[in-house]
């Protein structure tokens, strides 16, 4: 082999593997590897509370859960009951929006009641 035909190899294996991993990109970027049945799992809402800390509702199956995320632990704050909105406005009980104490005024509830 002479070198013309190394560097066409390795010019070839190099742009294969290009193209490897921008398709790898590009299923992540998409989501497309993510399974094609129902996730179980769904965040709802989510608020920064400053640094690198969170609120999140995460509904799991038929479960509605307030977290509070830090870098180091996740703590369960609070059980909300299945369906509705995040803000617990739901349809449920008739209450409208305006009727609803909303999610800022729900969570400060919550942290006194600890």
């Amino acid at each position: 082999m002479s070198e013309a035909d190394v560097l066409r190899v390795i010019v070839a294996l190099v742009f294969i593997l290009m193209v490897i991993l921008a398709g790898a990109w590009a299923v992540r970027r998409t989501g497309l590897a993510r399974g094609a049945g129902p996730q179980s799992l769904r965040v709802l809402a989510s608020q920064n509370l400053g640094g690198r800390a969170w609120v999140t509702i995460v509904e799991v199956e038929d479960a509605r859960l307030v977290l509070g995320v830090t870098a180091q632990q996740v703590t369960l704050l609070h059980t909300l009951p299945p369906g509705g909105s995040p803000d617990g406005a739901g349809s449920e009980g008739g209450a409208s929006p305006a009727d609803s104490p909303g999610f800022t005024s729900a969570l400060s509830r919550a942290l006194k009641r600890q």
